[in-house]
């Protein structure tokens, strides 16, 4: 069998992908999801969110990324800012919009592009700032690394670009 690594880069990978990602903050914290085989470390905490499919506009996109993360069924507010990831062999201009939850309950989903043997997402919760400031910057995705606040992540613009 393969490594998981490689069906990652087998799926994802050497080619430039646009996601789109959600920022939910509710009282709990920052809706985080864990994927395994990713990130310097082989550990990502990231916000939930995935690749957009042909024909798919990007609220539709997110809301489909969130029920098959999480299991909850989202609405999508308002858009953020646009980050560009590159972590060999990933590359994807990272669409990221502010989210609100409208019904579910939240519970780890699965990637329906890798094998039911070769899930990446382990763990869906919901992160308090002080939570997300204890981790090793390696296991955060780059757009939540350096926030100063919740706030502050709702309050970016623009486009940012991290290696």
């Amino acid at each position: 069998m393969d490594s998981l690594e490689s069906k990652i880069k087998s799926n994802y990978g050497e080619k430039l992908r646009v996601r789109v990602c959600g920022i939910c903050i509710t009282v709990e914290g920052l809706l985080m999801v864990l994927h395994t085989a990713l990130g310097k470390d082989g550990s990502l905490w990231a916000p939930p969110g995935g690749g957009m499919e042909y024909g798919e506009n990007a609220h539709e996109a997110l809301k489909r990324e969130f029920m098959e993360e999480t299991h909850l069924d989202i609405e999508v507010e308002r858009f953020l800012f646009v980050h560009e990831y590159l972590d060999p062999p990933l590359h994807g201009i990272e669409l990221f919009f502010e989210v609100k939850i409208l019904s579910g309950k939240l519970k780890t989903g699965t990637d329906p592009e890798m094998e039911a043997d070769a899930q990446i997402i382990t763990q869906v919760e919901f992160k308090s700032f002080e939570e997300i400031q204890q981790l090793p910057k390696a296991h955060l995705h780059y757009a939540i690394q350096n926030i100063s606040s919740f706030d502050s992540l709702l309050k970016r613009t623009g486009y940012s670009i991290n290696y």
